[in-house]
């Protein structure tokens, strides 16, 4: 199952945070031109590397479909920023 909803939570030092959530296929739909255009570099590194696309779109697609319930957490001093994928 591809990812659903990205949950941002961003502690700032005052002490409060902020939360954002963001449903993953409104914002691929915006990022689609940007998206094809990463995917014909991807045809070309590949061709360049004399990789085998369709398996690299295989697995591309693999790790797309196991990024639900990742989470990244990252402090810098007294701030620090929350990113949950479901």
């Amino acid at each position: 199952m591809i990812p659903q909803l990205l949950t941002v939570r961003v502690k700032h030092p005052d002490g409060r945070p902020i939360r954002i959530w963001l449903p993953v296929l409104p914002l691929v739909l915006l990022f689609l031109p940007l998206v094809l255009l990463a995917a014909l570099a991807a045809v070309v590194a590949c061709a360049i590397y004399r990789v085998n696309v369709l398996r690299a779109a295989v697995t591309g697609w693999r790790v797309a479909c196991a990024l639900p319930g990742t989470r990244i957490d990252v402090e810098q001093g007294r701030t620090a920023v929350l990113v949950a994928i479901r």
